[in-house]
């Protein structure tokens, strides 16, 4: 075990909590108790997970695992017994939580509220599952507490007694949330009224809850969830200031002061937790995801199952104060992955490798370092989870549906229990593959999406399945199912429009995606992802300055675009605005930490600037995430090498190359005279090195230069050489393609052009007649390129664009931004099209390309 830094922990959840409106809150003085823990502590945003769903959410807060490997898919679950659906259950989870294994190792824990956490498991410590607040009917009715919502079972009466029902509150209670109200109100209003008593009762009955056990009982950690904050989001952000378009001003006047007021309650519910909590124990306060308070609120919602979640931002807060943790400093890079392996290291606890988090290490002064075993899932010891057979109250799980229900978060199951069960396994299945995408585990989730799709054929499925398809670089898939998608009657979406320019450019249309981008900004220009694409668009053509302009308009529209930063961060790059480079790429690493590109255009920012260390931590970060970015290990031998004097971990550096990243070799090939020369003097002009020897000058038939390799012409007996071509251009004739090794990728850039031509241009090279048309030789050159499309299809390391030599020579321009965006690189595409000399197309028989 390490240094125990924390004597004691208490973790705060504010669902759905937002520094968008927070900060005004603060800058007023209207939250004093949250402005004094960001000032003895750390802050930042913490970003959320895909799905933004909040009982998978808080699962993977606890865990510090994703839904796959927790097992807690969505809002609702099988209910066998009874052959219908229920809300998750805490036996639902498969891992783990932090109160387990704290529990394991023989501290006590309080766990007040978490979601799912019902039936409460029976830990060291107590329990007090999220069903402990739900109310029922009239305030004169009974009110049992459901068995199983508090461990141990000897305090259940206790804490049934601190239990507030809306009929307890009165208007002193309601008014500083509808100030408005005491001067005139119209009972047409009351079932919101209701709506904001019952989230004000439940959450009062889960401040009590926990500020009596904070009193009453020992703990080494304290945890609480508070929804509410959620809740009156999703009832009331949409009168919040300013009044949008359709709002009535009566509506306005009365409710916009309920979401401002919600935050206001939860600052003086903090103060409380605080003093109980002492100054000695470590405070760390966090949201699972933001809630849109701005222009960037939906205008409506999709009528689907957790439509609402589409007005879940992707950032939440974080804070953290305590002994051991810096004062007065930003966390950078947080995601909700990361809290659980920060508390063990809080409590000197090694961290779990199979946990997909990593310790905050940056919010610990003095400097600390994280322990590791395998899992703790191999731990033996008193955790306190369920048995997976356990059962609960069904009268409970009822009120607790229906409270989804209410909120739009579940459909309403009705009669037919057999259509809602399959309904529902779809639904988490549907959630499953979006936690796969998440991984970027494009293949398994297309396993599933694939299944579900055939079976119910939704547009939010078959948009999925499209994401996959796109990340698997696969246009035929792509483009039979984009065909599909797009006779949804909803297809309109720019969603649908992003896709197809992500297709196009697939398929090598690099100008058609830009022109289906550009009529996409036409009726969505409020949309920073359209501009975004357009900037990575313009990013492939070098079109920097075009670039720039889009970039920063989504980044205007909103500026927790990580995607919009980095994309900055490359055209300051190219523009020698090294220190703006590096800003950017900052700003996007502390968006979303787990986003190698920015790292690699810090640590490039930072080489230019000849900050050494720094640049090395940023490529080791990148090649952490990305180990087969060949250019940052690179980089890194170069600066271990020249500048660090670090030999040994150049040599590692080296020895991972040649080891583990197999090399990519990019080839031009065709038949001789095809125009492959040509290529290669466009690619040339672009700065891609080429492999080449010079030993065949040029001449009458090329005045330009052949650009070959003489051991290419060795390649049907020897391959050996074939290591030099790695990360650069070679030329080979197609005959000889069939003798390439596995051990490479390969990029083939095929220059396809009448076989007259070729005949007749090659008889003149020759010296022959060229009205003497060879037939045999076309048979056999005809023969061999049906060989080589064979091998093409049959080898999967193998990429291929045809280009036709005639349409390169008449659009230039064009061609030249085709093969940028298949070989994904950076190229100077007008050098490229400048490298063109029309005048030696000296053997047209056509105008019009044939191939």
């Amino acid at each position: 075990m390490g240094k125990r830094i924390a004597k004691r922990l208490l973790l705060i959840g504010w669902d759905a909590a937002d520094w968008k409106v927070i900060n005004p809150l603060l800058d007023q003085g209207l939250m004093p108790t949250l402005e004094s823990l960001v000032n003895q502590g750390v802050m930042g945003n913490i970003a959320t997970l895909d799905p933004p769903l909040s009982p998978i959410l808080w699962s993977s807060i606890a865990t510090g695992k994703l839904g796959d490997k927790h097992g807690v898919l969505g809002f609702v679950e099988p209910d066998v017994q009874n052959s219908t659906i229920r809300p998750v259950q805490s036996t639902s989870r498969k891992v783990k939580a932090i109160w387990n294994i704290l529990s394991q190792c023989g501290l006590k824990c309080n766990v007040v509220g978490w979601w799912p956490s019902h039936p409460a498991e029976h830990i060291n410590g107590v329990m007090v599952s999220n069903f402990y607040q739900k109310s029922k009917g009239y305030y004169d009715d009974p009110w049992p507490m459901a068995a199983g919502t508090v461990w141990p079972s000897e305090l259940a009466d206790t804490l049934a007694e601190l239990r507030v029902h809306p009929a307890e509150l009165s208007e002193q209670h309601i008014l500083p949330f509808i100030p408005e109200a005491s001067k005139s109100f119209d009972m047409r209003y009351m079932p919101a009224v209701g709506m904001l008593a019952n989230i004000l009762a439940h959450t009062a009955s889960v401040h009590n809850a926990a500020t009596y056990l904070m009193r009453n009982t020992e703990w080494d950690f304290m945890a609480v969830y508070y929804d509410a904050i959620d809740h009156f989001c999703h009832g009331f952000m949409k009168f919040h200031p300013p009044q949008r378009k359709g709002i009535p001003d009566e509506l306005f006047r009365l409710f916009k002061d309920v979401v401002s007021s919600a935050y206001r309650y939860h600052d003086m519910m903090l103060q409380r937790l605080l003093d109980l909590a002492g100054n000695e124990t470590t405070v760390l306060l966090l949201s699972d995801h933001g809630f849109h308070s701005d222009h960037l609120r939906p205008n409506r919602l999709p009528r689907e199952p957790a439509g609402p979640a589409f007005e879940h931002s992707p950032f939440g807060i974080i804070c953290l104060k305590g002994p051991g943790i810096c004062v007065d400093e930003r966390v950078y890079g947080a995601t909700l992955l990361d809290v659980a392996p920060t508390v063990l290291t809080l409590f000197g606890l090694p961290v779990g490798k199979d946990m997909d988090g990593k310790p905050l290490l940056q919010v610990f002064h003095p400097p600390v370092t994280a322990e590791y075993i395998d899992s703790w899932e191999e731990v033996d010891g008193p955790h306190g989870m369920h048995p997976s057979d356990q059962q609960e109250d069904p009268w409970a799980a009822q009120q607790a549906l229906q409270q989804l229900i209410e909120l739009g978060y579940v459909e309403d199951p009705g009669p037919d229990k057999k259509k809602a069960m399959e309904k529902n396994a779809r639904e988490s299945q549907y959630y499953r593959a979006r936690i796969l995408m998440f991984r970027r585990d494009y293949a398994a989730a297309a396993d599933i999406l694939e299944r579900i799709y055939a079976e119910d054929q939704q547009m939010r499925f078959g948009l999925s399945l499209l994401t996959c398809y796109q990340q698997l670089r696969d246009p035929v898939k792509f483009r039979t199912a984009f065909d599909e998608v797009k006779k949804f009657k909803e297809a309109d979406l720019v969603q649908l429009d992003v896709m197809e320019a992500a297709l196009l450019l697939l398929e090598h249309k690099p100008r058609q995606a830009l022109d289906v981008l550009h009529k996409a900004r036409e009726k969505s220009a409020h949309l920073p992802l359209v501009h975004t694409q357009i900037g990575r668009m313009y990013l492939r053509t070098h079109r920097n300055d075009d670039a720039l302009q889009a970039f920063l308009m989504a980044l205007e529209i909103d500026p927790n675009l990580p995607a919009a930063h980095h994309g900055l961060s490359v055209v300051y790059l190219r523009q020698g605005r090294y220190e703006e480079a590096a800003e950017e790429a900052l700003n996007a690493i502390g968006l979303q930490y787990h986003m190698p590109q920015a790292h690699y255009c810090l640590g490039e920012a930072l080489m230019h600037l000849q900050i050494y260390d720094r640049a090395a931590e940023a490529f080791e970060v990148c090649c952490s995430m990305m180990p087969g970015n060949r250019k940052a290990h690179l980089w890194l031998i170069e600066l271990y090498e020249k500048h660090l004097n670090q030999t040994e971990r150049a040599q590692a550096h080296r020895q991972f190359i040649a080891e583990r990243i197999k090399g990519t070799i990019t080839i031009v090939s065709g038949l001789p005279r095809s125009g492959t020369s040509m290529m290669m003097q466009m690619l040339a002009a672009a700065g891609l090195p080429l492999l080449t020897d010079e030993q065949r000058k040029p001449d009458a038939s090329n005045p330009r230069g052949y650009f070959e390799y003489e051991k290419t012409k060795r390649l049907l007996t020897d391959a050996s050489w074939l290591h030099e071509a790695v990360g650069k251009v070679v030329k080979i004739v197609a005959p000889l393609l069939v003798n390439l090794p596995p051990k490479y990728d390969y990029r083939i850039l095929f220059m396809k052009r009448d076989l007259g031509e070729i005949l007749r241009s090659q008889q003149i090279m020759l010296g022959k007649d060229p009205t003497n048309y060879p037939l045999a030789l076309a048979e056999a050159f005809a023969k061999q390129l049906e060989k080589c499309e064979a091998m093409f299809r049959r080898m999967p390391n193998v990429e291929v664009l045809y280009v036709s030599y005639a349409d390169a020579v008449a659009n230039p321009l064009e061609t030249a931004e085709t093969v940028a965006a298949f070989l994904h690189e950076d190229l100077d595409v007008e050098k490229m099209a400048a490298a063109v000399d029309k005048s030696l197309y000296r053997n047209q028989i056509s105008a019009s390309p044939t191939g």
